[in-house]
């Protein structure tokens, strides 16, 4: 198995009796990182898909039946593993769970699945105190260096922040050149592994498959045409600040309709809503927010847009979803993530909205920066209580006095 970041975390969790819950959408590699942790551990692996296998442990009695069939001794003194891949498909496992874990001191459960909407209503309450949840996302850059075989480059990636300079990009071309790659492409794991049009291939079979398994077959999307029409719009408008009434429009459904299927697409994890920063949380929640793709792969086949960045005019909005995505890879929640923009259009692209602190974050996909890139940071930092503001870009890295200019690699 090609190595995942998250990996050694989940290697520790072996002696956490807590339900370990793996999330994240089709084909990131839940069910790759399942069956390396069986491997390792032995125990039982099930398919929650496959009926059948769902029937072992469709309630608590087959469940310990079937351990029992697979070597499980109730007395025996070290775990015994069980992984549970697609789990959410059946709500009523959920207290099947909550029973072995209550019961059962020496069974431990690692669970997949790629509805964070369905797990999040069925194990609130359920398992509440009994889980360990860890998502999991396309591939971050360091990963997809990893994957390409170019574990070198991550070793001159981390030393970058030894050096100030003012242009970082001729230090590094041979990692640029895999940047535009991954910026057009994206980070899903067999897209990454294929070659040439194979991976336009590869994307189409994903987006099906997240069609019909999660949209269709578990959610139960009627309007499925509609549905991707508005996935297409909210793709060409990635990083707008975005208007329900036009997707509406646009998608020949109600603005109900739209504002529910959006929260499905973010729940799926195909993208991810940013909401406009004030001090008054109460605004936050009437003014627009703006929708990025959590891949630029998937973002780009919905617009049969394949070309480089010097051949395209969305770069910038490229850049800024592999800015999002990446600060989400490296673990940090959602919910924190947001926008500025003042009625005179000045703009900060990211704010880190923590409970105990602001950071403002402006990304630039330029090496040569300008006296006005910074004017959306400044007006920031001089009307709040900003910990710490970077402007990152492609050129130079620099501490200052509120404002650090700062590389990509490292978020």
């Amino acid at each position: 198995m090609k190595t995942r970041i998250c990996f050694d975390s989940l290697l520790k969790q072996k002696k956490d009796k807590k339900i370990s819950i793996l999330i994240g959408s089709r084909q990131v590699g839940k069910t790759t990182l399942l069956k390396e942790l069986h491997k390792i551990f032995g125990g039982l692996f099930l398919d929650i898909d496959v009926f059948s296998d769902y029937e072992k442990v469709s309630s608590y009695e087959n469940f310990i039946n079937t351990l029992k069939i697979n070597g499980y001794n109730q007395k025996q003194k070290v775990m015994f593993f069980v992984f549970l891949d697609e789990f959410q498909r059946y709500e009523d496992l959920t207290s099947v769970l909550k029973n072995i874990y209550d019961n059962h001191d020496n069974i431990k459960i690692f669970a997949s699945g790629s509805s964070s909407l369905t797990i999040k209503s069925n194990i609130q309450e359920s398992l509440a105190g009994r889980k360990h949840i860890t998502y999991i996302y396309p591939l971050n850059f360091e990963e997809f260096l990893i994957f390409q075989e170019r574990e070198d480059l991550t070793l001159k990636i981390k030393n970058l922040r030894r050096i100030q300079s003012k242009n970082y990009y001729t230090l590094i071309p041979d990692v640029f050149s895999l940047l535009e790659e991954f910026l057009i492409f994206g980070g899903y794991p067999d897209v990454v592994l294929a070659k040439g049009n194979d991976k336009k291939e590869a994307l189409k079979d994903i987006l099906d498959l997240y069609i019909k398994k999660e949209l269709v077959d578990y959610l139960h999307i009627e309007k499925i045409r509609n549905c991707k029409i508005l996935m297409q719009s909210l793709a060409i408008n990635n990083g707008s600040i975005t208007n329900y009434s036009e997707l509406a429009k646009i998608s020949a459904l109600d603005s109900k309709t739209v504002t529910n299927y959006v929260e499905i697409l973010k729940e799926t994890f195909l993208i991810n809503i940013l909401k406009p920063y004030f001090s008054n949380q109460n605004k936050e929640i009437i003014k627009a927010p703006k929708i990025y793709f959590l891949d630029n792969g998937v973002r780009n086949y919905f617009c049969n847009n394949f070309n480089p960045p010097k051949k395209r005019n969305d770069i910038g909005f490229l850049f800024e979803s592999f800015c999002i995505a990446e600060i989400l890879k490296n673990g940090e929640e959602a919910d924190y993530l947001k926008y500025y923009r003042t009625k005179l259009g000045q703009e900060v692209d990211i704010i880190l909205d923590r409970i105990s602190e602001l950071i403002a974050i402006e990304c630039k996909y330029k090496e040569n920066l300008k006296s006005n890139d910074l004017c959306g940071l400044k007006n920031f930092v001089n009307q709040y209580d900003v910990k710490k503001a970077y402007l990152i870009n492609l050129g130079e890295m620099a501490r200052g006095e509120k404002i650090n200019k700062i590389d990509c690699f490292n978020l």
